[in-house]
């Protein structure tokens, strides 16, 4: 199967835009037409206002599996799919960087992670981009996280600057990556989060609802200090 043939998260197989990754660079995909372009809210645009909001898929948007590429193993983190409702009806840009070493291991293949991929988006709907790191540990890329390889690839393809950006995520590396790419970043920890990632975390929310409500209200998230 081609590059151009592998099928995207997007209906009907084959449609929307998949971009090969190069030698160090991220996968992108994006729906049919491109992207859509983040609605200004109301009012006059503030210059702090989050303009689109960047999620890890594995521990944040769906429970953590360990190099899970089997649709039937897809099951949404609690109150993903309100979070991403109230950003959809804001008109915030919505995508997924995700860190798949699995790919680089012989864990799965790509076509493997695009149906896992497809069936996030039938449990939560559409996302703007997907950046996808196919990389190992020992990759030498400049896309897995923490380098913000992956958040600065997904800005660009939404045409949101990433100090307009939002990154939430369960663990320090995707918190590392959004300071590396001048975002904010949000932790959502999860039983696996180590204690010291949330102590260094600058904003940190107990559920993807509560982190999204704080981010379109402008408001900052719990600092470290409420978690010690």
């Amino acid at each position: 199967m081609t590059d151009a043939a592998i099928p995207t998260t997007w209906d009907p197989p084959g449609a929307g835009t998949f971009a090969a990754p190069q030698a160090e660079g991220p996968w992108l995909l994006t729906p049919p037409g491109g992207p859509p372009r983040p609605a200004a809210g109301p009012g006059e645009d503030s210059e702090d206002e989050i303009r689109a909001v960047l999620f890890d898929r594995d521990g944040t948007l769906v429970e953590d599996v360990p190099y899970n590429a089997d649709p039937a193993l897809v099951r949404p983190q609690p109150k993903a799919d309100e979070a991403l409702a109230e950003l959809r009806a804001r008109g915030v840009a919505t995508g997924v960087v995700s860190n798949q070493s699995g790919i680089a291991r012989g864990r799965f293949t790509r076509a493997e992670l695009m149906e896992a991929n497809r069936r996030v988006e039938e449990l939560l709907g559409p996302f703007g981009v997907w950046a996808i790191c196919p990389h190992g540990p020992a990759g030498g890329c400049r896309c897995r996280k923490p380098a913000p390889g992956l958040i600065l690839a997904a800005c660009e393809r939404l045409g949101v600057p990433p100090e307009r950006t939002a990154v939430v995520g369960d663990i320090g590396s995707d918190l590392e990556a959004a300071r590396a790419a001048g975002a904010r970043g949000v932790l959502v920890p999860t039983p696996v989060t180590r204690r010291e990632e949330i102590v260094s975390a600058g904003e940190w929310a107990p559920d993807l609802l509560t982190a999204v409500r704080r981010l379109l209200a402008g408001a900052p998230a719990s600092t470290a200090e409420g978690a010690a």
